[in-house]
């Protein structure tokens, strides 16, 4: 999470719109019928979050990258502003709720050290394909988010 250049440059809205997604897909997480598979591209740690925020169902987001399942962190690398491709209004559409690449990279390995910091009962590593953890982790962005 980049607090200086993603969440500082974007409104009181924005940042509440991406509070409000985190909180809202962590709680979604916790649902027992909520399917959750890091190797998924719907329903991994990013999917989740895109789901949030796009409406777009898990199948909608495997079809919008032409099922080509990648992990989100590579399809970040290889983005290009510039291909009209599906995948490429995903990541605009995460850009203007406040979600950089980085951003996305960092949330599918819960790897962003200042949220990680912010955990509950403190620095802790997280696995990323374990529900709990990226519902946490969700939950402790969410949190850093507000402070800021």
């Amino acid at each position: 999470m980049n607090t200086s250049s993603t969440h500082a440059s974007h409104s009181v809205s924005n940042k509440r719109f991406l509070v409000d997604a985190l909180r809202n897909t962590s709680t979604r997480l916790e649902k027992d019928d909520t399917r959750y598979q890091w190797g998924h591209m719907g329903q991994c740690n990013a999917g989740h979050l895109i789901q949030t925020i796009t409406g777009m169902s898990s199948h909608e987001i495997v079809r919008s990258v032409d099922y080509q399942l990648d992990e989100w962190s590579e399809h970040a690398n290889d983005y290009c502003s510039c291909t009209g491709s599906k995948v490429e209004e995903i990541f605009l559409t995460m850009e203007r709720h406040g979600m950089s690449h980085s951003d996305i990279v960092k949330l599918e390995n819960l790897s962003d050290k200042r949220i990680l910091q912010n955990l509950n009962g403190g620095f802790r590593y997280l696995r990323r394909n374990v529900k709990q953890d990226v519902i946490e982790y969700m939950r402790s962005f969410a949190d850093l988010i507000e402070k800021s």
